[in-house]
């Protein structure tokens, strides 16, 4: 029980939640939305049912098949990496705990995509006029957020204050 309460563990809950909604809303766009199908939102957003079979920004999506184990198997090595990382932190690291809790809820949001299906699904579209921010999804988000806290982190103070 002191895994859960007394390290960067303690963040267990966040981690399910993200995973959920990431995989609940991918399941809606999967029941409710034709592939390329886009639903406008607000002139500059849109839902964009479009499926990445690479990584960031489908980079090695046109690689042939083998991409999708190579990057399933960095998901878990990271994942295991940031699982081991997160147990040996203390509770007191909240900083760090939730930007490595953000990142990975964000690999196994998107690890289960890529071992169900062999792609991620995406569906948040950003644009504006002709410039198009490539779709992502929630996992992206939590993955971006919690590497844009790990930056701060690692600028901020080591010292644990209590």
């Amino acid at each position: 029980m002191t895994l859960f309460k007394d390290t960067g563990w303690r963040l267990w809950w966040l981690m399910l939640l993200l995973v959920l909604a990431d995989q609940l809303t991918k399941q809606v766009v999967i029941a409710n939305m034709q592939l390329f199908e886009s639903i406008e939102l607000l002139p500059f957003f849109n839902f964009t049912y479009v499926r990445n079979y690479g990584a960031a920004f489908s980079f090695l999506s046109d690689a042939g098949g083998w991409q999708r184990w190579f990057f399933t198997f960095i998901a878990v090595a990271i994942s295991c990496v940031l699982a081991v990382w997160l147990a040996r932190n203390n509770k007191e690291q909240l900083k760090l705990n939730l930007a490595l809790s953000l990142v990975l809820a964000g690999a196994i949001g998107n690890l289960i995509d890529r071992s169900v299906y062999g792609y991620v699904i995406d569906f948040l579209h950003v644009y504006y006029q002709n410039w198009h921010y490539p779709a992502f999804n929630i996992a992206d988000s939590a993955i971006c957020i919690g590497a844009g806290l790990l930056i701060w982190d690692s600028f901020s103070s080591n010292e644990v204050k209590k």
